[in-house]
């Protein structure tokens, strides 16, 4: 269910609901390939350097592409003088903000490729070039001339906030507000969701626990830097090689800000280096087509790690008041939360998406949220898996946690008490229908891991999270090849294992082995449109798509084969892999394989082949458990992952091994973000890390082994009972530890990270405050 933050704020026209399948239960009961774990398709390519990334793409008299970048956080941009640029020796275009024209479908996209009257934020890109040579486009970037007029600038949420706060958008008024403001601010919105009287609930409540957090902004941290090569012909057809999470959406947005038809663009993804949500937007694709436009050759533009950092999205960070009640015997009476997100110069910080996360695992009487979102002098935000549920749920969990404490109630049972469950009416709104938090509160709870020993200056923590899930709009081709082979074409690209989850539900709905069926993800002329890889959506639509291409196909095989028997093509069924007449009154035949009927199909009709495209419906919330073991040390506040389990619903999960891997790497991106990462910014609104060596990831020496357990409560929704998992990993990581490192230090830490200074100052701090 994430929003594209590239796409508009115009509400979106109503859909269709399309649910193309229900749950099989009986067939799930006798599946042969799904749930299996055979070797990964892309493994090889990528261990041995075959397969093609983002900047691998090299075109015969492709050029170099370098943007300049402001220095400054917040500046009007006076004038940019180009001519010694455009006059040096082997550079064969420069753009401005002057090649762009105005855009109002795609507005703050427009701004954020190339800034228009201003510079909003360090890094901004001002203008750029292609030459023969790097050396070349970078002596042509040190010859433009920007003449800048330096503002004021802020870049903390709640400073942002302040009516005297500099302010980023002459034109922004705060949308959801009645009546609406009359003044500008760099608030762009304002959501509220929630049910029933939260002061009454309040008054009910024997405990109520109210507390104030802050989790800073950091990097999905992506190896691969984003990197494109762009070739516009003479013609006006223009192809595009990027790696993206989203092709279709790209050529959407990049036809659209050069004012071109989409027909004559076509782009292909890559393969991809890392992503989690930070490859969703647009931010060079369109400047590397434009100066190819100009200069009339291929461009390539790769960015270094510094601009990753300092142009591209990382995710919101959020300041946030939380408030909940409970009775003496575990009720939750009440909740109460205001969360204030930013996402860097634009609109489009998941605020909204927090503050309905926030509350989602509990069904709750009385409970509101208020979201605020906020634009300060950073790059312009981007998802990173869950948007915006990490950061509302860590203050949430972790009053839960406390909570818990004051009443003398174990965490996991005050968490079953007060459960959402089928039928339970959301803190956003609707009631949800299947759904498995139970069964991963109870898993946990039963784990040997919950009940092992801690030793000296250890805690454990626990922590639910949970997230929407996403279907949107999904075309898959299916090719029966004339050697019993098969291809899928499917437009999602893939990042989480995607190819290898097709192709087993192919061979599944097929009845042919795994090692016939071979997937790829295909550019964006060949299939119809499909929404970005994002949401958790791919396995749940893709895969219903490949699911229906198949059945098309088996209707199809049938048919061929009742061509030759020479009966109704209503007498033949389909069973592992083969033709077969429906019963003795269809005819004495032998069974037909596919093989069979592919390697005869030129002479009963041609090729033979399964389509399927449609707006996907009911793909599932997730709900996800984790236990955590720290260790913290009293005298330098070093924190320690001990042990680590993930507990988590996948409805079904068809290919294990990946399933674990996102349970897995969801963890990890939480320890890293809990405990070490962060961006940091200095009192010139200037990034102060951006690089791996002070921007801290977590690596193999840092964690534990980290268990799993996979749980599986079937989605009503998909024929297999799929439910995407690669959101929901990383939502309960950040309050889990901050459970664990509070209970091991002895005092609550309430802002993240929880870096060695700041765990020790609140130790040093409690220390004197008991004195």
């Amino acid at each position: 269910m994430a929003r594209n933050p590239d796409a508009d704020n115009a509400p979106a026209p109503k859909t269709v609901k399309n649910r193309a399948a229900e749950f099989d239960a009986d067939k799930a009961k006798s599946f042969k390939v799904v749930g299996s774990r055979p070797p990964r398709p892309d493994g090889m390519d990528k261990v041995t350097g075959r397969a093609r990334f983002g900047s691998d793409m090299v075109m015969p008299g492709q050029l170099v592409g370098l943007i300049l970048r402001s220095p400054h956080p917040h500046a009007v941009i006076v004038s940019i003088d180009t001519a010694e640029a455009e006059a040096l020796s082997g550079v064969k275009s420069v753009i401005t903000r002057d090649d762009f024209a105005e855009n109002a479908d795609h507005h703050d996209v427009l701004c954020n490729i190339m800034a228009r009257e201003k510079a909003l934020y360090e890094g901004h890109a001002i203008a750029a070039v292609a030459a023969t040579s790097k050396a070349v486009a970078r002596k042509a970037l040190k010859l433009i001339k920007v003449d800048y007029q330096i503002l004021p600038h802020v870049t903390d949420v709640d400073e942002a906030m302040a009516p005297d706060a500099p302010l980023l958008h002459a034109d922004m008024i705060t949308s959801g507000v009645t009546p609406a403001p009359v003044k500008p601010s760099n608030v762009a919105a304002r959501s509220e969701f929630g049910h029933g009287d939260v002061e009454a609930g309040f008054k009910q409540a024997d405990v109520v626990i109210e507390r104030d957090f802050k989790t800073a902004a950091t990097h999905q941290g992506y190896i691969e830097p984003h990197a494109c090569v762009a070739n516009v012909g003479a013609d006006g057809m223009s192809e595009l090689w990027c790696c993206t999470q989203g092709h279709f959406h790209v050529r959407q947005v990049c036809a659209s800000l050069l004012g071109i038809d989409v027909s004559r663009l076509r782009v292909t993804a890559s393969e991809i280096g890392g992503g989690f949500g930070g490859k969703t937007t647009v931010f060079i694709e369109p400047v590397a087509l434009a100066l190819s436009r100009k200069a009339g050759r291929p461009v390539k533009i790769a960015m270094t790690r510094d601009e990753v950092f300092k142009a591209s999205g990382p995710t919101a960070s959020s300041s946030m008041n939380v408030k909940i009640g409970v009775t003496k015997d575990g009720r939750i009476t009440a909740g109460y939360g205001e969360f204030r997100y930013q996402g860097g110069a634009f609109a489009g910080a998941p605020a909204e998406f927090g503050a309905m996360s926030a509350f989602a695992c509990y069904a709750l009487d009385n409970v509101q949220t208020i979201a605020y979102e906020v634009v300060t002098n950073r790059p312009k935000g981007a998802a990173y898996r869950a948007p915006g549920a990490p950061m509302s749920v860590y203050a949430v969990e972790s009053v839960i946690a406390e909570l818990a404490g004051k009443i003398g109630m174990d965490p996991i049972e005050l968490r079953l008490k007060n459960a959402a469950r089928e039928g339970s009416k959301s803190s956003y709104g609707p009631k949800f229908g299947s759904c498995g938090l139970v069964e991963t509160l109870e898993a946990a709870r039963d784990h040997p891991h919950y009940s092992s020993p801690l030793g000296p200056n250890q805690g454990r923590g626990v922590a639910s999270g949970f997230w929407f899930n996403f279907g949107g709009e999904t075309c898959s081709n299916l090719n029966i090849n004339a050697d019993g082979t098969v291809t899928i074409a499917v437009g999602t690209p893939d990042i989480g294992g995607s190819r290898a989850a097709m192709c087993i539900m192919a061979a599944e709905e097929l009845g042919i082995p795994y090692d016939k069926v071979r997937a790829i993800v295909a550019d964006t002329s060949a299939l119809g449109y499909n929404d970005t890889t994002e949401g958790s959506r791919v396995t749940f639509s893709s895969g219903m798509a490949v699911i229906k291409a198949s059945q098309k196909a088996i209707t199809e095989m049938c048919s061929r084969a009742a061509m030759i028997w020479d009966i109704p093509a209503e007498a033949v069924t389909w069973e592992d892999g083969h033709a077969k007449p429906s019963g003795a009154n269809a005819g004495d035949f032998e069974p037909m394989s596919l093989a069979e009927i592919a390697k005869t199909a030129s002479k009963t009709g041609g090729p033979i082949a399964g389509h399927h495209e449609y707006n996907a419906d009911g793909a599932g919330v997730s709900f996800g458990t984790h236990i955590v073991d720290t260790q913290v040390d009293p005298e330098t506040g070093r924190v320690d992952i001990l042990r680590y389990t993930v507990v988590q619903d996948a409805g079904k999960a068809i290919h294990p091994d990946y399933v674990e891997g996102q349970f897995q790497g969801g963890a990890v991106q939480g320890i890293g973000w809990a405990l070490n990462e962060e961006y940091i910014y200095g009192e010139d609104g200037k990034l102060q890390n951006a690089g791996f060596l002070d921007y801290r990831m977590p690596v193999a020496s840092d964690l534990p082994m980290i268990d799993t357990v996979i749980v599986e409560v079937p989605n009503p929704g998909h024929p297999y009972g799929v439910r995407g998992v690669g959101e929901t990993g990383i939502v309960p990581p950040l309050a889990a530890i901050a459970n664990a490192v509070s209970a091991a230090s002895g005092v609550r830490l309430t802002e993240l990270p929880m870096s060695p200074p700041r765990v020790l100052k609140a130790i040093d701090d409690a220390k004197v405050a008991a004195e």
